[in-house]
């Protein structure tokens, strides 16, 4: 088991990330109040985030094997934020507006949708280097976004549940059911990508009454 004692004040080692996730979570939140303040489509159903407590750090080292020299390497969800959409596309949409962005630098790209898990896991993932600014001077933190549909998150939090239960060895099975509700999730995104211009019209008329 590892030790926590690597790290001096666990809270203090993790103020600057739930500083990140906080500041982030505003920024998005704006954008989709832009997007709708003009009268399109916001890319943005809704943002959530949360920083990993100490335990869970430990237990992901534990799991991967990841020693305390290489945490900061090794775990890059430390700082957690997730994107949900209505549609695939808008996923991308999504990815290219914080590629753009300069108040952050993008590190690395996990699509996870054109090349899902063998699991069946899809979404788009995003590392960031985040600058926050503390008492100190400026210090620079990882964070890890995740975008996905809410037929994309629907499985991947089921499937989350049964790793703990089940630790990444299922049974053949549940393994086939997972991979055919994948399967499953990715079809209706993709129907209702079909029917999207129906779909945001017919919220533009519900939102006006």
């Amino acid at each position: 088991m590892i030790e926590d004692n690597f790290i001096d004040d666990w809270s203090v080692f993790l103020a600057p990330y739930g500083q990140a996730v906080e500041e982030l979570k505003l920024k998005l939140k704006n954008i989709r109040k832009e997007f709708l303040a003009q009268n399109r489509h916001a890319p943005i159903e809704f943002v959530t985030g949360r920083v990993k407590t100490r335990e869970s750090i430990l237990e992901k080292m534990e799991i991967r094997k990841i020693n305390p020299e290489d945490m900061l390497i090794g775990v890059q969800d430390i700082a957690g934020i997730r994107i949900m959409c209505q549609f695939v596309e808008d996923i991308y949409e999504v990815a290219e507006l914080l590629m753009n962005r300069n108040d952050f630098k993008v590190l690395l790209i996990r699509d996870y949708i054109q090349n899902h898990k063998p699991s069946g896991y899809r979404s788009y993932h995003m590392v960031l280097e985040y600058p926050v600014q503390r008492a100190n001077g400026e210090m620079k933190v990882i964070v890890e976004v995740q975008i996905r549909t809410l037929a994309m998150n629907f499985w991947a939090t089921i499937e989350h549940s049964l790793n703990y239960k089940y630790h990444n060895d299922y049974p053949e099975e549940i393994l086939r059911r997972l991979e055919r509700a994948s399967e499953a999730a990715f079809m209706l995104d993709e129907e209702m990508s079909e029917i999207r211009d129906e779909i945001r019209e017919a919220i533009r008329i519900f939102d006006k009454k």
